[in-house]
């Protein structure tokens, strides 16, 4: 096969629940670097929680907050933070409709004390592994800060909680036109609906397509594989696009293919029928 540009989303992906990497994705992911190909993550998660676990498999680079920081090779092609005013009036309008927030800087997390209390008492539908993600990282103790504590210089991303889909329809009202929003898959019986807002032209597609300009690449070059709505500009972007097994139905619908579960080594084997490993 000719090289490829893989682009790998991390929760619900590449891992699941905050477990390490399984050693036939590490074998897998490896061998595909050993035959030229080159291996990017491509993840929601900003980059103090991306993990040593994870980062010492070895990539080729980071699209990490959703496309908002892109690096290759150790080179930052692409780094945007929302400025404070915009996160305050983000802030205002969720807060205004009951909704509670996480904030997500350079430096760490930092989330509405109400959020943790919501998290904690939800149950996630098997396809959330963002809502997933966030329950491990409290019950692992990941340092997690108030939001009395946020240094109010600006942040790459908010995600949001609420209790009910109607608030969330509310703030596209005022913030749709500038973001996109990323709503997590739920349940019939929810009482979490969890999601991320993503600024309009910046997001893990464009973050590829920085990357293939590093490289002098086409993105019909490349090979993205994910599972939640957050991906979903990244596997439009992708010259070949797979959900994993456990993706939200609305990904499966618009991906070329679907590999096994992340819990049974999709990547693994789809880097094995695909030829890259």
């Amino acid at each position: 096969m000719d090289r490829k540009l893989i682009f790998l989303d991390i929760d619900g992906t590449l891992v699941f629940a905050m477990a390490p990497p399984s050693p036939r994705v590490i074998e897998a992911i490896q061998g595909a670097r050993a035959k030229g190909h080159k291996v990017f993550l491509c993840t929601g998660r900003n980059m103090p929680i991306i993990g040593r676990d994870i980062m010492d498999v070895g990539f080729d680079g980071v699209i990490a907050s959703a496309g908002s920081h892109v690096e290759a090779e150790g080179h930052i092609l692409f780094d945007r933070m929302l400025p404070e005013d915009t996160i305050q009036e983000c802030l205002s309008i969720f807060h205004a409709q009951g909704m509670y927030c996480r904030i997500e800087t350079a430096e760490g997390i930092y989330t509405d004390p109400q959020m943790e209390e919501l998290l904690r008492s939800a149950v996630a539908d098997p396809a959330n592994s963002e809502l997933i993600r966030m329950q491990e990282e409290i019950a692992s103790g990941i340092p997690i800060h108030p939001y009395k504590d946020y240094p109010c210089t600006g942040a790459y991303k908010i995600c949001f909680t609420s209790r009910n889909q109607e608030a969330i329809e509310m703030t596209k009202k005022y913030l749709g036109e500038r973001f996109t929003y990323a709503v997590h898959a739920y349940g019939n019986s929810s009482t979490c609906f969890n999601g991320e807002i993503i600024p309009k032209g910046t997001d893990k597609g464009t973050g590829m397509g920085l990357v293939c300009g590093y490289y002098g690449a086409r993105l019909e070059d490349t090979i993205a594989f994910g599972d939640s709505m957050n991906d979903l500009e990244m596997m439009e972007a992708a010259g070949i696009s797979v959900a994993m097994g456990n993706a939200c139905a609305a990904l499966k619908r618009m991906a070329d293919r679907v590999c096994e579960d992340v819990r049974a080594d999709g990547i693994y084997h789809e880097f094995r029928r695909m030829g890259i490993y």
